[in-house]
């Protein structure tokens, strides 16, 4: 399945007690390349409430924001990239994303989420019986263009490899802490460069 040339709009969707105001600098890169950029403030935005709550959020907003004949591309940090990955997996996003990038995003969890016993942080324990069903058919991602990006010197997503994926395009970029990836001119660039790709299957 070919993937246009043309810049897609981009949807930015944040972390665990960020905003959408997280994008400021990533945002203001990517409309200097030729992107047209979307956030949204996930409500409320501190674990209390299920992941599936927000993916919910994540779809209403899209359903608001693209027409059904507008594909879109997602790049979503931390947390965000876990929501995204339940709209989506279960709420009808693959039929309408072309690339999905995730920037530490723990996808098979992380141990600092044991510190807190809301919905949300729960679900993203290692081994949680919601990650297990997201990981269940995780082959979905498959039929987009899937990028994991990461950093090994994560202290919020523990282990820092908990970014990592089974498939897709796998980049590492080594900046010193978790909220540095989003403000790291190498980690946007490199989201640039994979937003301009052509891909051809």
């Amino acid at each position: 399945m070919p993937i246009s040339p043309s810049p897609n709009p981009v949807l930015l969707v944040h972390g665990i007690t960020d905003t959408g105001k997280v994008f400021t600098k990533m945002a203001n890169q990517l409309r200097l390349a030729g992107f047209s950029t979307h956030d949204l403030d996930l409500i409320p935005n501190n674990g209390d409430e299920p992941l599936e709550v927000l993916a919910k959020q994540v779809q209403e907003y899209c359903q608001r924001s693209f027409s059904h004949q507008q594909k879109f591309d997602i790049v979503a940090f931390s947390m965000g990239g876990i929501v995204s990955r339940y709209y989506l997996q279960r709420l009808g996003g693959l039929d309408l994303v072309e690339r999905f990038i995730t920037i530490s995003s723990p996808h098979q969890g992380t141990i600092l989420a044991y510190a807190s016993n809301k919905p949300g942080c729960v679900q993203m324990r290692p081994n949680s019986a919601f990650l297990r069903d997201l990981n269940s058919d995780i082959d979905q991602l498959k039929k987009l263009d899937f990028t994991s990006i990461w950093t090994p010197y994560d202290l919020m997503i523990l282990p820092p490899r908990s970014s990592k994926m089974p498939f897709g395009r796998e980049i590492i970029i080594p900046a010193f802490t978790h909220p540095w990836m989003l403000t790291d001119n190498r980690c946007i660039q490199a989201i640039i460069n994979v937003l301009k790709q052509t891909r051809i299957d």
